[in-house]
């Protein structure tokens, strides 16, 4: 029995879930996203909650049980509220600032890295060293932050890099004489 599936999830006022030709709607304040929906999962929309419930009694049905229902609450929870993940930028000279649909960063290469906003994302820099990713989709913020990451990973020395806020990064002791 999964304990996460069992719960309905909750669609708050001013939210409308539709299910159509195999995909999942949920429209909302800050927009509208969709979903294909599993075979093995079975999906019903109830006034103010939708439910998701194992299709069969098989392995496969039971995997998806759990997983479809946080898809599903991620979808609400965008629409909503969106999501949001915060890197920090840590070294002599490295700095960010965003540009339009561009973001520039400054990460101690020869050149500047300029990169380009995917549609749907917004990025803002309070500060120099201070990038916040937002959007409504999740998988989406998440794959446009681990890009930005990717640049400059931090080291375990200085600390140098891009990291996320409130990721521990184990230092290491430099060379001894």
């Amino acid at each position: 029995m999964s304990r996460i599936g069992k719960k309905p999830v909750a669609v708050p006022n001013g939210v409308t879930a539709t299910i159509d030709k195999g995909e999942l709607s949920v429209k909302g304040p800050k927009g509208t996203l969709t979903m294909p929906l599993a075979d093995d999962v079975e999906y019903k929309v109830e006034g103010d909650t939708i439910a998701v419930t194992p299709a069969n009694k098989s392995r496969r049905a039971r995997d998806f049980w759990g997983m479809q229902r946080t898809l599903v609450q991620n979808l609400v929870t965008g629409v909503t509220d969106g999501f949001t993940k915060v890197l920090e930028i840590n070294g002599v000279g490295y700095r960010a600032n965003s540009q339009g649909k561009n973001l520039k960063l400054q990460l101690g290469y020869s050149h500047d890295v300029d990169f380009a906003i995917p549609e749907g994302i917004e990025i803002k820099t309070p500060d120099n060293t201070t990038i916040e990713i937002s959007g409504n989709d999740k998988q989406q913020v998440g794959q446009v932050a681990a890009e930005i990451r990717r640049w400059r990973k931090p080291e375990p020395y200085k600390g140098k890099g891009i990291k996320y806020r409130g990721e521990y990064i184990f230092r290491k002791e430099g060379k001894k004489k």
